[in-house]
């Protein structure tokens, strides 16, 4: 029975949760967030070291954005794109335009990194039809790797946990491995390292038939899946070329890297790279709107719209109240000059994440670009030999550093059931005062995890 109306607002913080994500874990309630921190509301005071899961990238609470959305909610929250056009949706669109590689400059909205990267895919799969090349359905990419959490997505997402309980109902895409060169003990320099993995994409064209293989999806820089990987320069080109020489489009999924995080407003431009379709998400709507994107060519788009239109589409595709803030957004991240504070801050915290190295024989890698960063801890640095998986490194550190009120990112290295990575992606806004509080708090939390598990220290 429907309880009463005066009734049914009635709640307390200490009623049972009737919400459940992943887990059935609690967490204290969040009370306000400004720049790179949060308050519970109990008044402690956390830092972000993880911009949420790769969000916040300008941080918390910019006046900016928030009046941006208060401007646009006095004239209209929505308006559907089949009814109206809008300026915040045109004007964004405008500007993505300008600032992807010649030739990308038709963008279609989405609320999120999977359905950006789902409309990637869709529109891969419809170009092909439109040049009357129908048998190619094969979406390549890389394991491990992380692009979803749809069906579509996770079809070309390679992570065990996630990827496992639904195989049997998703249509397995290709994969082949992922650029872990830092893994590699032979003789070969990086760039032939990055040569090697790049014609792993060669070979995988040639297996499965070059007038079956659709497209070739790749994070520039790898996200929760591989720990802010970042492959030998020499990977990015080859990619390119292999994917020519086949015909075959290349999509950046762009969810994470993209927007600033890695230093540029795009990852691809850090080697020069044009990629063929782009998603984004995450740092466009940096946690004050739900947000994404796909950025495509003309030539694309022109060929699917003409041959009977793109048979895709959101509800919320090109909302005039998320496009406004994520105009604000760019324009905040321009204006306060993040992209260069990221490099600067983003290089000092790399290096004292490798100092750390020294003190903790037991971190066997520290890798990214910009505030996209990730240090890996080891059984052996010699052989990268994980710990072992019943320790469940990757959920004891975070939650150490929980207790010493820093928030890190984690997920397992080695395709999802062992190994153990760590995010340190703060918001773009971090000053040097705050990467001493990041790296206070977090050797805290390495020695306290040591001295848990009898690791070595050093000193």
């Amino acid at each position: 029975m429907r309880p009463a109306a005066e009734n049914m607002f009635n709640w307390s913080r200490e009623d049972p949760s009737h919400l459940f994500y992943q887990t059935g874990g609690r967490r204290p309630f969040i009370a306000r967030a400004e720049g790179v921190y949060i308050w519970d509301q109990q008044g402690r005071r956390f830092l972000d070291g993880s911009s949420g899961a790769m969000v916040s990238n300008i941080g918390h609470g910019n006046a900016r954005v928030l009046e941006a959305m208060r401007a646009q909610m006095n004239a209209t929250t929505f308006g559907y794109r089949l009814h109206f056009e809008n300026e915040p949706a045109e004007r964004l669109a405008s500007v993505l335009s300008k600032l992807a590689p010649t030739g990308l400059d038709r963008v279609f909205f989405a609320s999120g990194g999977s359905e950006a990267v789902e409309s990637c895919i869709k529109l891969a799969r419809q170009y092909a039809i439109a040049k009357g090349e129908p048998k190619r359905t094969q979406v390549i990419s890389r394991f491990p790797s992380y692009h979803g959490s749809t069906f579509g997505a996770l079809a070309v997402t390679g992570y065990a946990p996630l990827n496992d309980p639904f195989a049997p109902m998703i249509r397995e895409m290709p994969k082949i491995p992922a650029p872990t060169a830092y893994l590699d003990r032979d003789n070969l320099s990086d760039e032939a390292r990055g040569c090697r993995y790049a014609d792993m994409l060669r070979d995988k064209i040639e297996e499965t038939g070059p007038e079956n293989v659709l497209a070739f999806i790749m994070e520039p820089v790898g996200g929760a899946s591989t720990g802010a990987l970042v492959a030998p320069d020499s990977y990015y080109q080859r990619i390119r070329d292999i994917c020519d020489d086949y015909g075959v489009l290349l999509i950046y999924d762009e969810v994470m890297t993209g927007v600033g995080r890695t230093g540029t407003f795009l990852a691809a431009e850090h080697w020069g790279q044009s990629p063929d379709i782009i998603a984004l998400s995450k740092g466009l709507g940096a946690g004050y709107v739900p947000l994404g994107a796909m950025i495509a060519r003309r030539d694309i788009v022109d060929a699917v719209v003409s041959g009977g239109g793109f048979m895709h589409g959101y509800t919320y595709a090109g909302n005039p109240l998320a496009c406004a803030a994520g105009l604000a957004v760019i324009q905040e991240i321009f204006d306060a000059d993040l992209m260069a504070n990221t490099a600067h801050i983003g290089a000092l915290l790399k290096r004292r994440l490798e100092d750390l190295m020294t003190e903790f024989p037991f971190i066997g890698d520290v890798r990214g670009k910009g505030l996209l960063l990730a240090f890996e801890l080891v059984a052996d640095r010699e052989t990268m030999t994980p710990l072992a998986k019943e320790l469940n490194v990757f959920a004891k550190l975070v939650e150490y550093a929980y207790e010493e009120q820093l928030i890190i990112y984690s997920r397992r290295t080695r395709g999802g059931h062992e190994g153990d990575h760590f995010l340190i992606c703060p918001p773009m806004v971090t000053n040097e005062t705050h990467v001493d509080e990041i790296m206070e708090k977090l050797t805290k939390s390495l020695h306290r995890l040591a001295a848990d598990l009898k690791l070595p220290v050093n000193g």
